[in-house]
């Protein structure tokens, strides 16, 4: 290897910004395919004859598949290069978008939704890892930031071009273009990924890499933020498949308008791209613990049967939400200092178990529960949330929160 080519990219060149915009796009492209069928949850009730419940398993199945399949896409891109495993994995999961219009039931849609979700792993499998690698250590903040933004444009994207699309034609259409908007962020992405310079393949060793995961998960620092990324990514999701559901029923809004609420995702490009610099002024621990409080706030604020209360608290619990994800993924490649690769992967694994299986359980409890009673289930998840938050900033060191 080329003694410069151990040097990060650093910020200000031609090869940050085109690693900054590719990662960018990167988000927009997964994201747009994973939440492609959020919006259009209760038309698929009716359209598919599905429960709410049933409709969820739509989102919660493509999360379940990417928690399935992201340890051995990390484990694969030890061999052939995160780079590699990132654009396979974009161009062939936004690629199979193409075919969900052809779903003719329920069950075959939650099918093909899964398989998707697999083939979608292996980009946030190995994402954090390309910017902890291939960008400098004091600029990995800002990069990670742009990715995270990626993620909440992508998914504003990809539940706002189906709401739209719904007004004038069928789902299948709502479906097929948003698969096609999907596709070209991906091509895109491929077209500006700089290759890798500071990657050294390994053996395929997969008894190493789940070693590893298990060192990782006897780390209570690590483990405290894997928890963070499952209860917090559970209940983010849990909110937003159910959100329409209490938009169109109660408020009386139509489709498209209810789906105009995904315009919330803005707030979290915001927060994700400032909360790098929060946390170099005080720390990831407290930036942690005010994300997660106000998470809790917005969760309590949404029981309200006022719309104006009800979107003024789903601001706050999203740009809360995409904050505290941005602070707690970045410290997860800070806290572990070898086998980086296997640390932002379970970090990953544990962010989509919880997406998929708090999901779907809170998508079955909404069936036998009020909103009131729902939220308030929310907000006891977050409330376990701070609780652990809050442990992290006082027992971590400083040193290691900056």
């Amino acid at each position: 290897m080329r003694p410069h080519a151990r040097e990060g990219i650093h910020k200000g060149t031609l090869e940050y910004r085109r690693a900054s915009i590719a990662l960018l796009f990167a988000g927009l492209a997964i994201f747009n395919s994973l939440y492609a069928t959020q919006a259009l949850l209760p038309t698929l009730t009716d359209a598919l004859g599905m429960t709410e419940g049933q409709a969820a398993l739509t989102v919660s199945a493509t999360t379940g598949g990417l928690a399935l399949c992201v340890v051995p896409a990390s484990i694969l891109s030890e061999r052939f290069g995160r780079g590699r495993v990132l654009i396979i994995s974009a161009l062939l999961a936004t690629s199979l978008g193409l075919c969900l219009p052809l779903a003719q039931t329920g069950g075959q849609l939650i099918v093909m939704r899964f398989i998707q979700g697999c083939l979608i792993a292996g980009t946030p499998a190995v994402a954090m890892t390309w910017i902890s690698e291939e960008i400098a250590a004091e600029d990995s903040a800002g990069a990670m930031g742009l990715y995270v933004a990626g993620n909440s444009i992508g998914g504003l994207i990809g539940r706002l071009i189906p709401a739209f699309v719904l007004e004038v034609a069928s789902w299948r259409w709502a479906l097929l273009a948003g698969a096609a908007t999907a596709l070209t962020f991906a091509i895109i992405m491929w077209a500006l990924l700089p290759q890798q310079r500071r990657f050294e393949a390994k053996t395929l060793n997969p008894g190493h890499e789940f070693s590893a995961m298990l060192r990782h998960l006897s780390d209570w620092r690590l483990a405290g933020l894997y928890a963070s990324a499952f209860l917090g990514m559970g209940m983010f999701v849990s909110v937003y498949n159910m959100f329409g559901f209490r938009a169109i029923e109660h408020f009386g809004l139509p489709p498209a308008l209810a789906g105009l609420v995904y315009l919330m995702y803005l707030s979290g490009t915001w927060s994700s791209a400032r909360a790098g610099v929060y946390v170099k002024q005080a720390g990831r621990g407290r930036v942690m613990v005010v994300s997660a409080a106000i998470m809790l706030a917005g969760a309590l604020i949404l029981i309200s049967g006022n719309l104006w209360f009800t979107l003024a608290g789903l601001l706050l619990f999203t740009a809360s939400f995409f904050a505290m994800h941005s602070v707690a993924s970045g410290w997860v490649g800070q806290v572990a200092t070898r086998d980086r690769a296997e640390a932002s992967s379970t970090y990953v694994f544990f962010y989509y178990v919880g997406s998929s299986a708090l999901g779907a359980l809170t998508g079955w409890l909404f069936q036998f529960l009020s909103w009131g009673e729902f939220m308030g289930v929310v907000a006891g998840f977050l409330v376990v949330l701070l609780s652990i938050a809050a442990w992290l900033a006082l027992t971590v060191k400083k040193s290691q929160q900056g």
